[in-house]
């Protein structure tokens, strides 16, 4: 029986460990991938970026607000939302006049915040 080279069972591990570092890089880029329930659209292009030496990352600021979201989830009603959110339900309805109460369906952005 002829020798194996090693290279036959390391060259998967090599691929397993790209594969798991391209993962790793990604997900640190994306910011972990944590589902609070809330989401927040982009920061504006005209943002002005710090640095600081304790934390190397650029950091963006922006004088306006951001509105914060809640994606509901199959079974959600607004009361229940409010809740959960901690928002009461008339902000809820005053920030969401458009919105049915009886036909929320899954994945539909409702704002709970300015």
């Amino acid at each position: 029986m002829a020798h194996r080279s090693p290279a036959r069972w390391l060259a998967p591990l090599a691929l397993l460990g790209a594969a798991v570092a391209v993962l790793l890089v990604v997900q640190s880029i994306d910011g972990g991938g944590a589902d609070s329930g809330t989401a927040s659209p982009p920061a504006a292009s005209t943002a002005t970026h710090s640095t600081t030496s304790t934390n190397p990352r650029t950091t963006s600021t922006t004088s306006s607000p951001r509105s914060r979201y809640y994606v509901v989830k199959d079974g959600d009603v607004l009361s229940a939302i409010a809740a959960s959110t901690g928002v009461p339900l008339a902000t809820i309805e005053e920030l969401n006049p458009n919105v049915d109460a009886q036909s929320l369906h899954a994945g539909q952005k409702i704002k709970i915040g300015p």
